[in-house]
């Protein structure tokens, strides 16, 4: 088995990607759609969906250790300041330019022109959105516990700034308690590792039943809405992305983009940014030299709110929306699109298909009403996953970015790692970074 451990990870998953489709297909030929997906939903899908739960089983101990572990690295509360200032002001700009791409591609590619809504099923969708005091006090959480047993990412990722602050602020009194979540961190890390080395099974798994249950052709009716957005992902991953990565920080793109690969291939096959989390960490520490403190502050935070992937998608749905009832869209009604877009996105769940229902939201600019919302969701949904899975990949990546510039920025970036060829590779970092100084 040395050839299997042997092999770079993402190479693994890549392959059992690809022979995933090619399982699904050949299944569905032999012994029919139905059959196949009877067969692989009682035996094959339970691997795929045991790989996601050993994944979400990691994202709560993993915050909650990383970005204490993180705050606690700082050395001083003070320095939360600069850091959090510039992770925020990235993560938004960012989400500006996949607004403008998305609505340049909608305009370009017409997707919704002459596209044929009548074998859609309505799916009823929920236009009301929580209220913006409603959302920013439900990140205070009543109950610590609680919040870690329900998974709310945002309540934990408030608890630990909180709690890392207070080990600081108490001096010798905290280290102790700072030195047992370092320790607690570089376990979650090495479980991480462990869990990652069934990423293979678990994709093949997810891709055969994904491609017998939608079926190859399923993609045909809305094949150009899929290619208008791959294109406006790839478009922003390298101009906005690699625009940052190569031209204002200065450092190579080839390394960058082979430093996540891992992380890219979990979100293609998971389309789930919240679940990828432990194994952008791992690849952004262990390949890109970001510092730990760093990036158990920003990734946490990116995986909850850098949705750049949905934003831009919400963008090209609105206007796939308009062009199939014929609305007539004004200089106004972009710019609201892209302000809702924006919006909505930085609230949605880091789960499949989630931005999907926030479409709604975007698409009351322009008094859309909800049966044709309905229709709408219902003709993409069959096939939203093929363009959710990109979407995440996308998010993966723009966390990634920007926790190389947050960390460059505030001098937290191993550039000798993040350099070093591919045939090179540096230690792994097995040790917190500058923890108490």
């Amino acid at each position: 088995m040395s050839w299997w451990f042997g092999t770079a990870l993402w190479k693994r998953v890549l392959g059992a990607l690809v022979l995933g489709i090619g399982f699904g297909a050949l299944m569905s030929q032999m012994m029919g759609a139905e059959a196949a997906t009877s067969l692989i939903e009682s035996y094959i899908r339970p691997v795929g969906d045991l790989f996601i739960r050993l994944i979400r089983m990691l994202i709560v101990p993993l915050i909650l250790t990383t970005l204490v572990a993180g705050v606690y690295a700082l050395g001083d509360p003070k320095r939360l300041g600069p850091i959090g200032g510039k992770t925020l002001a990235l993560y938004f700009a960012t989400t500006f330019f996949a607004n403008i791409i998305g609505i340049i591609f909608g305009l370009l590619f017409r997707p919704g022109a002459g596209a044929d809504l009548g074998g859609a099923d309505a799916v009823p969708v929920s236009t009301e959105a929580e209220g913006l005091a409603s959302r920013l006090l439900s990140i205070v959480p009543d109950n610590p516990v609680a919040a870690l047993a329900d998974g709310d990412v945002l309540a934990v990722i408030f608890f630990a700034v909180l709690l890392g602050i207070g080990i600081l602020m108490a001096g010798k009194a905290g280290k102790p308690v700072g030195e047992l979540f370092n320790s607690a961190s570089d376990v979650v890390l090495k479980v991480t590792h462990m869990v990652m080395e069934v990423a293979p099974f678990g994709v093949f798994a997810l891709v055969a039943y994904t491609t017998v249950s939608q079926g190859l052709e399923a993609f045909a009716s809305i094949g150009l809405l899929i290619l208008t957005v791959y294109l406006g992902l790839f478009t922003h991953a390298i101009l906005v992305y690699g625009g940052l990565i190569k031209f204002v920080l200065r450092l190579p793109l080839l390394n960058f983009l082979r430093g996540i690969v891992d992380a890219q291939a979990v979100a293609y096959s998971t389309a789930s940014s919240s679940a990828t989390l432990p194994v952008t960490i791992t690849n952004v520490v262990d390949n890109l030299g970001v510092k730990r403190s760093v990036a158990g502050s920003v990734l946490p935070l990116g995986a909850t709110i850098n949705m750049d992937g949905t934003s831009l998608y919400l963008g090209i749905l609105a206007l796939f929306t308009a062009q199939a009832f014929g609305y007539e869209l004004t200089l106004t009604h972009y710019f609201m699109i892209a302000f809702t877009a924006a919006i909505a996105s930085i609230g949605a769940a880091g789960i499949p298909s989630a931005g999907l229902f926030l479409l709604a939201i975007v698409l009351s600019t322009f008094n859309v009403p909800p049966e044709q919302i309905a229709i709408i969701v219902g003709f993409i949904l069959p096939v939203d996953r093929v363009m959710d899975m990109a979407r995440t990949a996308l998010n993966v990546t723009g966390d990634a970015a920007v926790s190389v510039a947050v960390a460059k920025w505030e001098g937290e970036l191993d550039e000798e790692r993040f350099r070093a060829p591919a045939d090179k590779p540096m230690p792994v970092q097995t040790t917190p970074d500058n923890a108490g100084s």
